[in-house]
């Protein structure tokens, strides 16, 4: 038997970090929701106890370093299941970019082989199981949107956006989300985006208060660092998307685009300077 699961992008409309915490991690306020650019997965039990993935990139890890080899693995060891599984992953979404591409994998994963194996585990076992290996990863595992606090795993689920176009732009790096929040002085932050007020805009289906209302204090990191983001968020704006925000830790920048008419001018300006742009749009 084969299993098959989607593993969508993330975007966060909106990022606070409220401080440092004492175990390291620090203390996040973010709404984020799901687009269709997504990887998928395949899944197939192996008669020996082992766990096999590939991948048709070659830029990606596919050993204990990858986030779904890692799922696999909890998963037998916490249930302890003493069948292998090979899991091929088509991978779509950018690595790196600040999209949660490997968390999504691993929610998918965790996902799969719970129908793959009848293990019966209840959606927030998973989101426990999930917490284990990433902040994002809860998030993945139930989708839609939603607020996160604490390091990402306390999950408050909220109203979708407004339905829109998406326009999804890495440029050619990759940026640390360690390094990021490394660098980030959460005590010097002095303007704090609104999650009352973007929840009130996707509450009344505002597109255009959700446009004013997007915010993301690693920002100021990133564009510091990394140039070329800043680039990338200012053409955006100059292409004529309504909303404009880089998400995650970076280096992707989103566009809300609201007509379809702006998209051809949007998609073909950046297209000119950054090789992987995506027109998606929002899973509601």
């Amino acid at each position: 038997m084969k299993i098959y699961e989607k593993a969508p992008a993330k975007i966060n409309l909106l990022l606070d970090v409220l401080r440092k915490r004492n175990d390291g991690y620090h203390e996040v306020e973010m709404i984020m929701t799901m687009v269709d650019l997504a990887d998928r997965l395949e899944m197939e039990e192996l008669p020996r106890d082992t766990i096999i993935i590939s991948s048709q990139v070659g830029y990606i890890p596919l050993d204990e370093k990858n986030l779904a080899f890692q799922a696999a693995r909890l998963i037998k060891e916490r249930y302890n299941v003493r069948k292998g599984v090979y899991i091929h992953l088509d991978k779509k979404i950018p690595v790196a970019a600040g999209l949660a591409g490997g968390s999504s994998d691993a929610a998918a994963t965790l996902r799969g082989l719970n129908r793959l194996w009848g293990l019966g585990i209840s959606e927030d076992e998973l989101c426990d199981l999930g917490a284990e290996l990433g902040s994002d990863v809860p998030f993945c595992v139930k989708g839609g949107t939603a607020i996160a606090r604490g390091r990402g795993e306390k999950l408050e689920h909220i109203a979708h956006p407004p339905q829109c176009w998406v326009v999804l732009a890495k440029p050619p790096i990759n940026v640390s989300t360690a390094d990021v929040y490394g660098k980030l002085r959460a005590n010097e932050i002095t303007q704090h985006p609104s999650i009352a007020n973007m929840r009130d805009a996707l509450e009344r289906g505002s597109f255009q208060d959700m446009c004013d209302g997007l915010g993301n204090v690693l920002e100021n990191v990133t564009l510091e660092l990394y140039p070329e983001v800043l680039q990338l968020k200012e053409s955006m704006i100059r292409l004529g998307a309504d909303g404009v925000l880089m998400s995650g830790s970076g280096p992707t920048v989103f566009g809300l685009v609201s007509k379809e008419a702006k998209l051809p001018r949007i998609y073909n300006g950046l297209r000119g300077f950054c090789k992987e742009v995506y027109v998606v749009r929002m899973l509601t």
